[in-house]
């Protein structure tokens, strides 16, 4: 993994208009991490949480937890270079590991400590990497639906992979976004999405270079496997952590048997499942989520 120097550099003045105080009431911070600005979400006190969202979406993911959860926990939420409100640096390629060197850097520059990484999609093997790679940094481990290791022979992925990674799914995320577009609504079965909300999420991919990096993400569930193998290796590191798996069974992505797995991996593991919850967890069982989080650490 690429190292990073992290300079807290704060800035002001990145939040554009069309970011509401009513739509995301939390205050925006901005820090430099080698050439790129990254946007981050941080509220409440506690025990910290550091949120990690995956393709397509940004830190606004996570804005019903925040809300739920900020009076007893840290909540802080960030934006991978390129998505949200964070600006890539010149040159970035946005990829997996690329991503979680970011998250390194980012968690040294906080200077976070115990905190407990929630993790959803390619948030999943972005932070259990960070977290394999300094598991005394690591508190505990929220996984909602997620992977961390090669799947490069299931059918399952490899055929997603090819068809949104390749050139029909490039040309459907260039020309329509379709990532958010097509796959929230579809991630959401329990919930339909404001349109202000579905705006959130269109916004910061409102360029075909911005959707650059939606289409990269699918691509790499192939391409990336040697990311993935280390990031496997890594949780022997993290498996005597205490673990909430928190599980919605409508997701077209991630399966039971995904599930089982990281319940195979953590010893110390709760689990939750959540009927008709999609793939979009944060959005759809928000309330669920919370809930389980309280409960879960309310106990010895």
């Amino acid at each position: 993994m690429t190292s990073i120097d992290a300079v807290a550099a704060p800035l002001t003045g990145a939040r554009p208009e069309w970011v509401t105080p009513e739509l995301l009431p939390y205050a925006s911070n901005f820090i430099e991490l080698d050439g790129h600005t990254i946007h981050y979400l941080d509220e409440g006190c506690g025990p910290t949480l550091l949120m990690l969202h995956g393709n397509p979406t940004w830190s606004f993911l996570y804005r019903h937890l925040i809300a739920a959860l900020r009076g007893r926990f840290r909540c802080v939420a960030m934006d991978y270079p390129g998505f949200g409100l964070s600006t890539a640096a010149e040159g970035y390629e946005p990829l997996p590991e690329r991503h979680a060197s970011v998250v390194e850097a980012f968690v040294r520059a906080l200077d976070l400590k115990k905190f407990t990484p929630i993790v959803q999609d390619w948030g999943g093997p972005i932070g259990l990497s960070v977290a394999g790679r300094d598991p005394s940094r690591v508190e505990r481990l929220v996984i909602l639906n997620t992977w961390a290791w090669p799947v490069d022979d299931d059918p399952h992925f490899v055929r997603f992979s090819n068809i949104m990674g390749g050139a029909i799914g490039g040309f459907a995320i260039r020309h329509f976004n379709a990532f958010v577009n097509m796959m929230i609504p579809m991630g959401t079965p329990r919930r339909t999405l404001s349109s202000a909300a579905m705006n959130a999420y269109r916004r910061p991919m409102s360029t075909a270079a911005r959707r650059r990096a939606t289409n990269v993400f699918p691509r790499a569930i192939v391409k990336s496997t040697p990311f993935l193998s280390e990031v496997q290796r890594g949780l022997a590191a993290i498996a005597d952590k205490p673990a909430l798996i928190v599980w919605g069974d409508k997701d077209i992505a991630f399966r039971a048997k995904e599930r089982e797995r990281f319940e195979s991996v953590f010893a110390s593991h709760t689990t939750v499942l959540v009927p008709g919850a999609g793939h979009f967890m944060q959005e759809d069982a928000h309330d669920e989520i919370a809930a389980a989080i309280h409960d879960w650490w309310s106990r010895p």
